[in-house]
Parts: structure tokens; C-alpha cells; sequence
């Protein structure tokens, strides 16, 4: 079946229509996707801003359309930090619906980190053993460990690269600025890092979604055009050498880097220091990268209740 899965993420609204049907790995047909940066469109309050209620209404009105175009038997839709984490977050969807027609669900934290656990465990299947996954999206971090395709512990926090960087970081940071930064981000993961680390070493680390993406290829791993099979890691060594450059790199310069587009760059600083802490807390020597992330677990997920009521696929 022809399925669409709209992401409204914290940074990007992305319409991913794929044929899917269950064993199989699903098969993108269609990408359609803007940048909403909802992570930068709350206001004092944590209202989302009218600007962001509009270009919000505005990209679902459109993908609603694109997956009409595209033949989707069905469109999940769902938001994540950013509209989760907003004040008026039910009056938001409600217009977004009453304008659309498409209702959008708001997913926990847990839930997107136990679905990206999914994705990932299916990915990399059972050979990979005990999985620890790391995940860092506009608003929010994600983190999951365990042996099956359930995790045993996930959760998030608000680690997200946007949020940082609005929060966090000027457009020149200070040495004190990114001190701070940098103990604020491990000390928020190191609390809660036993439920990680009670379980023993993981037999792989891995990473997944567009900020890990662009430190990975900044690092030095393969372009997407070589394909989704390649392997690519982000070595805790090369990231630890990058930083210090990232930092006092220019905006601009940062976005003709490879891998960073210019919307992005201003949370690539922020993203590497997550990235160097989730390393440094939980010992490990590199991420591994996976193509696969959120909406492909919401994908997987969707199949399987299907396949479990023996459905038409």
C-alpha cells in the first residue's frame, strides 16, 4: 500500500509518501518537505507565533494535496517538540485541522525515542545485539537502549539543536556562553544516563536524523549520493577536533560545509556538543549513523498493526 507519514518536526514539515507493505523494507516514492523552524516561532510565552501558526497551515494544506496527488491509501500525521512543548499547542492543531482537514497527532518524547529505537533495530536487525541509540532533533534529544525491537529505557530531553542555539548561543557565542552551554547539556544528560549504563556497554552506539547527518559528514563520512548502504560514523577523535573550529567558524562559512544547509548551520555548534557528550557520558568511541529514524519506525509500526489484524496491505 501507498502510505504518506507527515513529520512536523521542530525544524521541518516533511511529507514522506513511501509503498510499503509488511516485510519488507518500506520504499520511498516521494519527498516533499519546507522548513518550518517551529523551534524559533514560540513566543515569551511559548505560544506558537501567529508567523508559525501560518506557515504551519500552510505546508499541511499543501502535503495534503501532494499526497492526494501521490495516491496515499492513508496519511499519518504527527508533531513532536515543538508543538508538544508549546503553550497553546491544542489550539494550534485544532486550526491546522479545522483549515485542512488533517488531524495531527503530538507524540511523547518516549514515544519518538521507543519508535526510533524500532527503526533503528530494523535497520541494523538482531547481529547488531544491544542497542543504544541517540537522536537530536530541532526541540528535543531522544535516547533508547536495549536487545529487542521494544527498548528497555527511552526518554528525551530538551537538547534539541534549535532550542539551543535560540536559547543558549548569540551569533558570535563567548567562551563563557559555550562553557555554560557545554555543562548544561552534560549535566542534563549524565542525570539520568544509569538508566543507559546499568544494562552494560551496548554492542553498537548509533545515531540517527539530519543534525547527526551533517557531523557525521563534516567528520568526514560519505555523501548521501553514495547511497543509504554505506557505512558512516562520527569518531568521537575527528568530532573533538572539529569543534574547536566549528566554534569559530562564520555562518556562512558553516553552511558551505559539507552536509549543512544554510537553515541549519547556526545548530551545528550546539548539535556537536551534544553529539561530543552523548560520547563522552556513555563511553563511546564513535556513533554509527542510521538512515532510518522516526517516520520509518512510524511506518514499521503502522505495518505491523496491520499485518496483527490482517489487513489488506
Amino acid at each position: 500500500m501507498r502510505l504518506g507519514v507527515l513529520d512536523i518536526g521542530s525544524n521541518t514539515g516533511h511529507l514522506l509518501v513511501v509503498d510499503a507493505h509488511g516485510g519488507a523494507a518500506p520504499l520511498p516514492a516521494y519527498s516533499f518537505k519546507q522548513p518550518l523552524r517551529l523551534a524559533e516561532h514560540l513566543d515569551e510565552s511559548g505560544d506558537v507565533t501567529r508567523a508559525g501558526i501560518d506557515a504551519l497551515t500552510d505546508f499541511v494544506r499543501e502535503a495534503a494535496l501532494v499526497a492526494d496527488e501521490k495516491g496515499c491509501a492513508e496519511v499519518m500525521a504527527f508533531a513532536t517538540s515543538a508543538v508538544r512543548d508549546a503553550t497553546n499547542s491544542d489550539r494550534v492543531l485544532a486550526h491546522v485541522e479545522a483549515q485542512t482537514g488533517i488531524g495531527i497527532g503530538v507524540l511523547s518524547g518516549e514515544d519518538e525515542a521507543r519508535l526510533t529505537f524500532l527503526a533503528v533495530r530494523r535497520w541494523f536487525g538482531w547481529s547488531a545485539g544491544r542497542l543504544a541509540v541517540f537522536d537530536i532533533g530541532g526541540g528535543s534529544l531522544e535516547l533508547a537502549g536495549g536487545a529487542d525491537e521494544a527498548p528497555d529505557v527511552a526518554w528525551s530531553l530538551p537538547l534539541g539543536a534549535a532550542r539551543l542555539a535560540r536559547t543558549y548561543l548569540t551569533s558570535t557565542p563567548s567562551d563563557e556562553e559555550l562553557k555554560a552551554l557545554r555543562r548544561q547539556i552534560r549535566a542534563d544528560i549524565a542525570r539520568d544516563a544509569g538508566h543507559l549504563i546499568r544494562a552494560g556497554a551496548p554492542d553498537k552506539a548509533v545515531a540517527t536524523s539530519k543534525t547527526f547527518r551533517s557531523i557525521a559528514r563534516i567528520t568526514g563520512a560519505a555523501p548521501s549520493g553514495e547511497g543509504p548502504l554505506v557505512r558512516r560514523a562520527i569518531p568521537l577523535d575527528a568530532l573533538r577536533e572539529w569543534i574547536p573550529k566549528l566554534v569559530t567558524t562564520s555562518h556562512d562559512e558553516l553552511s558551505r560545509l559539507p552536509g549543512v544547509s544554510p537553515s541549519r548551520a547556526h545548530q551545528i555548534v550546539p548539535g556537536a556538543l551534544v553529539a561530543e557528550a552523548c560520547m563522552d557520558i556513555f563511553d563511546l568511541a564513535e556513533l554509527e549513523i542510521c538512515p532510518w529514524a522516526l517516520r520509518e519506525g512510524v511506518i514499521l509500526e503502522r505495518l505491523d498493526h496491520l499485518s496483527f489484524l490482517g489487513a489488506p496491505e
